[in-house]
């Protein structure tokens, strides 16, 4: 994927990339319903916990998940759940 002159390259396990537009942002997060999703490594909860906070000043509505092992994708029920409930989410990525 380029990005402005940037290769982005996806870790998933794909044999062959697979070309994606990324997603537009949106302009606010009023109204929006935001995914925090915790990916199991180390500290990732503690950064979560306070984007959770900050995002709740805010008055944004924010649900919280937790893949079971950073070591594999998310699994399929968690992604769906995560779609029927969330407008967008932010994945938590720390050591």
């Amino acid at each position: 994927m380029d990005l402005t002159g940037r290769i982005v390259l996806d870790p998933t396990d794909e044999r062959a990339s697979t070309h994606r537009e990324p997603l537009a942002r949106p302009a606010t997060l009023d109204g929006l319903r935001v995914g925090l999703l915790d990916i199991s490594k180390p500290r990732g909860d503690v950064f979560l916990d306070r984007l959770a906070e900050l995002l709740a000043e805010r008055g944004v509505a924010v649900r919280r998940y937790r893949k079971p092992t950073f070591a594999k994708p998310a699994p399929m029920d968690l992604r769906r759940e995560i779609g029927a409930e969330c407008d967008v989410v932010i994945e938590a990525l720390a050591d």
